[in-house]
C-alpha cells in the first residue's frame, strides 16, 4: 500500500484524526517561518500520546537553527525530512547534500536511532529542476561508498520526497509540479532502489492521478486537508486517505 504522511500537525486532535483515518506518519515541522511551525515541547506533548505504530516524522529546513536528530531525540520523533535549498543542491553539489543526510542522522551512534528510523530528503523541484537526477545519482554514490561501519537499515538513505517549492516555502506551497515532467526521475528512482514520496498540491481530488501518473512509494499532504494553515479539516483528512486507498485498490 501506498505509504501516507499527513504533515503540519500543530496539535493532537489534528494528529488523532489522521491516525485514525488511517494515516501511516504524521509529521512536524520545525521552520520558524511556516504557519505550521511546533515548538519542540508541543510536539513531544503530542507524540507521547500517539499510538507506537504511527511513524512521526519532523520536518526540517538544511541549515535552520534546529539540529534535526537533536529534535528528534528530544521530542520522540521515529524520523526526520530535510529540504535541500537550491545553494545546498546546486551550488553545494553533492557535498552539500552529503553534509545535509549526515546532519540528519550518519553523524550518530546507530543504537541511539529509533527502531523504525526513516529519514527523508526533500528536493524542491520547482527550485532545482533537471538537478534531482544528479543529486539522487550523488546520494546513491556515497551509500555505495559509505564510512566503513555504517548500516544501512531500511529507512535511511533510501527515501526521497519530491515538492513543489520556492526560495520563501521549500515546502507547504499548496501548488503541484509537473507530475508528467517528473515521470523519467520516478522510474529512474525505482531502477535504483530508491522510493519516491510526492508532495506539493495534494488533495482528496487529485492524489488519486498523482499516484497513477508517478506511482510514488508514499504521498505527503499538508494543505490540501487543512481548514486553514496550522488546523487540519478532518473531513479532508478522511478523504485524502480513502483515495490513497481507492487508488491502491485499482492498481493493486
Amino acid at each position: 500500500m501506498t505509504w501516507v504522511k499527513i504533515c503540519g500537525m500543530t496539535n493532537l486532535e489534528d494528529a488523532l484524526t489522521a491516525v485514525e483515518a488511517g494515516a501511516d506518519a504524521v509529521g512536524f515541522v520545525f521552520y520558524e517561518k511556516s504557519p505550521r511551525n511546533i515548538s519542540v515541547q508541543a510536539a513531544r506533548g503530542i507524540i507521547a500520546k500517539l499510538p507506537g505504530g504511527v511513524e512521526k516524522v519532523g520536518v526540517f529546513v538544511h541549515g535552520g537553527e534546529l539540529e534535526p536528530i537533536d529534535v528528534l531525540l528530544r521530542a520522540g520523533l521515529t524520523g526526520t525530512q530535510s529540504y535541500m535549498l537550491a545553494e545546498d543542491t546546486v551550488h553545494s553539489g553533492p557535498l552539500g547534500a552529503r553534509q545535509g543526510l549526515e546532519q540528519g542522522g550518519w553523524a550518530i551512534e546507530v543504537s541511539r536511532l529509533p527502531k523504525r528510523a526513516r529519514f527523508l530528503m526533500a528536493l524542491p523541484m520547482n527550485i532545482v529542476g533537471g538537478e534531482v537526477e544528479r543529486v539522487i545519482s550523488s546520494f546513491s554514490r556515497w551509500k555505495e561508498n559509505r564510512p566503513e561501519g555504517v548500516a544501512l537499515q531500511e529507512g535511511l538513505m533510501d527515501t526521497f520526497v519530491l515538492d513543489s517549492g520556492d526560495l520563501r516555502k521549500p515546502g507547504g506551497t499548496g501548488k503541484t509540479f509537473d507530475w508528467e515532467k517528473a515521470v523519467p526521475i520516478a522510474e529512474g528512482m525505482r531502477q535504483g532502489g530508491v522510493k519516491l514520496v510526492v508532495a506539493g498540491g495534494l488533495t482528496p481530488t487529485n492524489v488519486g492521478e498523482a499516484i497513477g501518473i508517478l506511482k510514488p512509494w508514499g504521498v505527503d499532504v499538508v494543505s490540501g486537508v487543512e481548514a486553514r494553515p496550522g488546523k487540519k479539516d478532518p473531513e479532508k483528512v478522511r478523504a485524502f486517505v480513502r483515495a490513497v486507498r481507492e487508488m491502491d485498490r485499482k492498481t493493486g
